[in-house]
């Protein structure tokens, strides 16, 4: 399956206006929130810690996974200089996913599928925001060995 450039620049501004949204929602102004991704933290996790998660429909589950995903790949973005692009999957139903791409400390180029860095994430409740970054980074050899240790 070939992906347009245009229509991987769709998604890729797609995903970011909604986490900039999400930061205009929970009262971090854009401009802080671009220049110190790390800035949504605070606000992103008593969100999801006050969020009545026992309460959730599947729709509520889908747009919070939507929502963490995008925050997870900007941070990567902005803290890394990682970007979005393209990986085959015949298993997707469009052949294909939407993955981030960094260069780890090593040198070594890696992907990681933030929608599997949040669905991770909800399988050890409670949401802990800082703790879903880390495997993020950690996933692409983006700490250094002494970071890892702390």
């Amino acid at each position: 399956m070939v992906v347009s450039e245009s229509d991987l620049q769709e998604w890729v501004e797609g995903e970011r206006r909604n986490i900039i949204g999400m930061a205009d929602m929970l009262g971090v102004p854009s401009e802080i929130y671009s220049r110190d991704p790390m800035s949504l933290i605070p606000a992103l996790q008593d969100y999801v810690s006050r969020a009545p998660l026992d309460e959730f429909e599947q729709s509520d589950w889908i747009t919070l996974h939507a929502d963490l995903m995008s925050y997870v790949a900007d941070y990567l973005i902005q803290k890394h200089g990682a970007r979005w692009t393209v990986a085959d999957d015949p298993a997707a139903p469009r052949g294909y996913r939407c993955v981030i791409e960094a260069m780890g400390r090593d040198g070594q180029t890696r992907r990681i599928d933030p929608f599997d860095v949040v669905s991770k994430e909800f399988g050890s409740l409670p949401i802990e925001i800082t703790r879903m970054l880390a495997s993020a980074e950690l996933t692409l050899r983006l700490a250094s060995q002494a970071e890892e240790g702390e």
